[in-house]
């Protein structure tokens, strides 16, 4: 399963998954386009040093002229971009319903929905023109279940899906995939900061009893782009431990005492 020849677009690749999903499709064969907000240059010197050619790109995803540059600045470095993984975003709002600003509330899904929208618009002419393309969307298992207290991110990583089934839609005649994957909770930075309390809930409410690791969701990202998923298409991928299933226990008390881990 190799994607040699194959340019591919991470956003959010500065760290966490986005720098995993930038090694793992190097690991695969692609030339690297990394966007992000902050500096990627540690991603990059782990593409290089995987073989692969790299470019990287500072800016917004937010911000349409932003993407635009950088996507014109990344595809003048590299060549055509077919292969886009989104996965850029912000997760910084804690707030309820009632309480939520709205300016808050824009500029996550400004981030979170319209950010892959216009990065995946940028991108679409290179697919389209060469009648192949993989497109893979980092959503959240919060985009089915809601989570307390982040509308705006659950909200946005919902709109996510509904994008995803509709350039499915649009763009499959030509050759074009587009799939969600819905992680859980991973070992990124920001979430190996909680507080230990909400992480020892987490993993207690988790069926495998642990945290993801960001290269558990590269290695299914990296598949997505490959030739052999030609033929996944619109579909929606839980990358959890099983943490979307019903956690309750009706039938032991046993299991009701035991420990996380």
């Amino acid at each position: 399963m190799s994607l040699e020849g194959k340019v591919a677009l991470v956003t959010g690749a500065a760290q966490g998954i986005g720098r995993a999903c930038a090694e793992a499709l190097a690991q695969a064969g692609a030339d690297l386009a990394l966007f992000d907000l902050h500096d990627a240059a540690e991603t990059a010197a782990r593409v290089t040093a995987l073989g692969r050619r790299v470019a990287t790109a500072a800016g917004d995803v937010a911000r349409v002229e932003e993407v635009r540059r950088a996507v014109e600045d990344l595809r003048r470095a590299l060549g055509p971009i077919l292969c886009l993984v989104n996965n850029a975003g912000v997760v910084d709002n804690i707030a309820p319903v009632a309480r939520m600003t709205p300016e808050a509330w824009q500029r996550e899904v400004a981030v979170n929905l319209t950010g892959a929208f216009l990065v995946t618009q940028a991108v679409l002419a290179d697919m389209l023109a060469r009648r192949w393309g993989r497109i893979v969307t980092i959503s959240s298992v919060a985009a089915r279940g809601g989570l307390f207290n982040q509308a705006a991110y659950a909200a946005s990583k919902s709109g996510l899906i509904g994008l995803t089934h509709t350039t499915v839609l649009e763009c499959a005649r030509h050759g074009v995939t587009a799939n969600v994957v819905l992680p859980g909770m991973i070992a990124t930075p920001k979430v190996t900061a909680m507080p230990p309390a909400i992480l020892e809930h987490v993993t207690t409410m988790t069926p495998a009893r642990r945290l993801g690791r960001p290269e558990e969701v590269a290695a299914l990202v990296a598949f997505l782009c490959t030739e052999e998923a030609g033929f996944i298409n619109g579909a929606e991928i839980d990358v959890d431990g099983g943490g979307r299933l019903n956690p309750l226990v009706l039938g032991s008390q046993k299991e009701i005492r035991r420990p996380a881990g």
